[in-house]
C-alpha cells in the first residue's frame, strides 16, 4: 500500500535441522489466486547463500516466464520458514529476528523504496530520508516498520541498526538505493519473528545478506520497471526441495532446468 508521511503520522512499511514434509492445506493457495505476477527465487537448499530469481506473469490458469532467471544472494545462514501468505510450517528451520536467515514461503510485494525522489515502477514509491529507520528491536512498539524518527518518539527507537538511507548513515553504502519490500511477518505481528525484510541491491556480487535477497542493479532495475501493484505480485522464496514438494499444491509455476 501506499505510504504517506503526515506531520502527525508515522511512516509505516510492512517489512522486516529439517523434518519431513507436512502436509499443507490446499486453501493456502486461495491465499494468492488473484496474483497477476510472481517473483520466484529457488535455492540449492535451506543452508544455501544464493539462487537464482525468475519472474513470471499469469496466463490463464498458469504462469509465463518472462526473461531470463538472474542470480542472487541470500542470507549469510541460508534460509527458513518465514511468516507470509502461507499457512505457518515448521518442517524446517524457521526464521527468527537476527538467525541470518531469509524467510521462505509466499509474501506479497510490498511498498518499493530508495535514495531517489521517484523510481520508474509500478509498485507505490516511497523516497528515503535520513530520518527514515525499519526497526528491527523486537521491545518496540514499531518493530518491523519503517518509521520518521523526527515525528515518531518512543522507547527503543534509537537502537535500531536499520537506516534506510544507508549511503548517509552508513559510509555512502548503495545496498538500499534501490528495493522493495517483502511483506513477512506483517505488522510485526510475531516479536522475535524476523524484521526489515527486502529484495535490495547487492553490495558485491555473491555477497550474502542479513536475511534479505539482494541482486545487481540492472536486476532490480528490470524487475522494478516490471512489477506492478494493480496485479497483485507475490514473492516466493523456496529451496528446490520443498519447492517441487509444494509446487502443486501451492499452484507454483514450472520452473526450466
Amino acid at each position: 500500500m501506499p505510504i504517506r508521511r503526515t506531520a502527525t503520522a508515522l511512516l509505516a512499511l510492512l517489512v522486516a535441522g529439517c523434518a519431513h514434509n507436512a502436509p499443507l492445506p490446499a486453501a493456502d493457495a486461495s491465499h494468492w489466486a488473484d496474483a497477476g505476477q510472481l517473483v520466484l527465487v529457488t535455492s540449492a537448499d535451506w543452508d544455501a547463500t544464493g539462487g537464482e530469481l525468475r519472474r513470471f506473469e499469469r496466463d490463464g490458469d498458469g504462469w509465463t516466464q518472462v526473461g531470463d532467471a538472474l542470480p542472487v544472494t541470500l542470507g549469510r545462514n541460508g534460509s527458513g520458514w518465514g511468516l507470509g501468505l502461507n499457512a505457518a510450517r515448521s518442517d524446517g528451520p524457521v526464521k527468527r529476528e537476527g538467525d541470518g536467515k531469509a524467510p521462505a514461503g509466499v509474501f506479497a510485494v510490498g511498498t518499493a523504496f530508495g535514495y531517489a525522489d521517484r523510481a520508474d515502477t509500478g509498485l507505490h514509491y516511497q523516497a528515503m530520508t535520513a530520518n527514515d529507520w525499519c526497526i528491527d528491536v523486537p521491545a518496540s512498539n514499531y518493530y518491523n516498520r519503517i518509521i520518521d524518527r523526527s515525528v515518531v518518539k518512543a522507547p527503543h527507537l534509537d537502537q535500531s541498526s536499520e537506516p534506510m538511507r544507508r549511503d548517509l548513515h552508513a559510509d555512502g553504502d548503495q545496498r538500499y538505493r534501490e528495493g522493495f519490500v517483502i511483506e513477512h511477518n506483517e505488522g510485526g505481528a510475531a516479536r522475535q519473528g524476523g524484521s526489515c525484510i527486502f529484495a535490495h541491491l547487492w553490495k558485491a556480487p555473491g555477497e550474502t545478506t542479513a536475511g534479505c535477497t539482494a541482486m545487481a542493479p540492472a536486476s532490480m532495475d528490470a524487475l522494478l520497471g516490471w512489477l506492478d501493484a494493480r496485479r497483485k505480485p507475490v514473492f516466493v522464496l523456496l529451496p528446490k526441495a520443498q519447492y517441487a514438494a509444494l509446487k502443486h499444491e501451492w499452484k507454483l509455476p514450472e520452473v526450466s532446468p
